[in-house]
Order: structure tokens, then sequence, then C-alpha cells
């Protein structure tokens, strides 16, 4: 019988679509086979988990681990990868001409080289022309996109990306402030240390004095540490 997630990427490559770990596939996957893709992950973890010589069969505290990390995967930490985008509406801009800004968004990505947190904040600037969309859509865009394997600077590119479709404007601004558990949990543990990126684009890009008002009102926020 043939995998279910093999199914799934003959159709993506039929498609000649990439599916890297932060690209959204929801259009490939059928109803009901995601179901059966979480079936097909806790498979293979329980066989990751018993390469890492655990004895899930009498060890009480793992013995449902690997259908409770499958389950985590695909509806949690990666449900980016597998759901449709937010529905954004947007609506006339009466009049509005001017900056307006949106944050602390948070941040709870994972990164792709080692599948460690990353934990942080997002910051948004938006210099609208004829629509402008609704606040908590913001929100559940950066969510969307962050909840996916991947590296902060493409996720920032990517929700800059995304809020230049949906807001309808050339004219955004987006900062990540985040912190990376493969810093703090492996590797060199250094648990002081930030990674900020930043995404100007249109008038943000080419006006400094906009640029400067931006950063101004996103350290007024919440979310910036003394």
């Amino acid at each position: 019988m043939r995998k279910t997630s093999d199914i799934i990427k003959e159709r993506i490559v039929t498609a000649k679509a990439r599916f890297n770990a932060n690209d959204n596939i929801a259009e490939f996957v059928k109803p009901g086979e995601l179901e059966l893709l979480q079936n097909e992950v806790q498979n293979e973890m329980q066989r990751v988990l018993s390469s890492l010589v655990i004895d899930t069969e009498h060890d009480h505290n793992t013995k449902e681990t690997a259908k409770r990390v499958a389950k985590m995967f695909l509806n949690e930490t990666f449900g980016g990868r597998y759901v449709p985008e937010p529905r954004v509406t947007s609506f006339p801009n009466m009049g509005y001409n001017n900056l307006y800004t949106t944050g602390p968004i948070t941040i709870r990505s994972t990164c792709a080289h080692h599948f460690q947190n990353i934990v942080g904040k997002c910051w948004v600037g938006i210099f609208p022309e004829e629509e402008v969309i609704g606040l908590s859509k913001f929100n559940r865009l950066v969510h969307h996109i962050a909840e996916r394997p991947q590296i902060q600077e493409e996720m920032t590119t990517q929700i800059a990306d995304k809020l230049v479709q949906y807001a309808k404007t050339p004219n955004v601004a987006v900062v990540v402030k985040a912190e990376h558990h493969c810093m703090t949990h492996r590797g060199v543990k250094e648990h002081d240390s930030d990674m900020t990126t930043a995404v100007m684009l249109g008038k943000f890009r080419d006006d400094p004095n906009l640029k400067q008002e931006f950063y101004n009102l996103m350290l007024s926020m919440k979310g910036h540490k003394a």
C-alpha cells in the first residue's frame, strides 16, 4: 500500500510546485489525508524512539509519545504547512494617508536546522493605499507563516510578501525579534542572545523619515525588554 506522503508528494511534483519546509502545501492535501498522514508520521516517530533505545512499551512516560508528536507536528507546530491560509478581507481606505503599526504579534516557530523553537515577537508597519485589512488578520497571517520549520530571515520575508499581497500596498515594514533554542539549548548555549530581522518595502525602504517613524512607534509599543 502506498504511503500517504508519497501520494501527496506525487501531486506536488506533477504540479511542479515546491515543498520546502517553510512552504504551504494545503492545496495538495485532500480531505481525510491529514489524518492518514498523521498515522504515518506516528509510525515513523515510533521508529525514531526505538532507534534512540527508548522502551516505549514499558516506559509510561513515552508510551503515547509518538502519537502526541505526530498530532503536534501536523496540527500545531507545523500547522502552517498543511492548512489553507486564513481568509483575509480588505476594506476601502476612507482617506487615511499615514503610517499605522501593529504588534507585538507572538512568534512561535521552529528552526529548520535542528527543529528547535524560535520564540519572539513581530511588529508590522503599513502605509496604506486604497484598501486596508482588519487588525486581527495581521496576527492570523503571521501565525500561519510562523507555524513551519524555517529560518528567521525567510520567515520575515514571507510575512512582508503576504502583507503586500493582502493589504494591497507595496509599503510594508516587518521586524521580528526572537530567541532561538538552537542557540540556548544546544551548541553555544547562549541565553542572552536574540536575533532581529527587518524587511522594509516601498516607502519604508525609500523614505528614511518614514522608516524612523516606524521604528520610533515600534519601540514605544509593548514587547521590548528593558
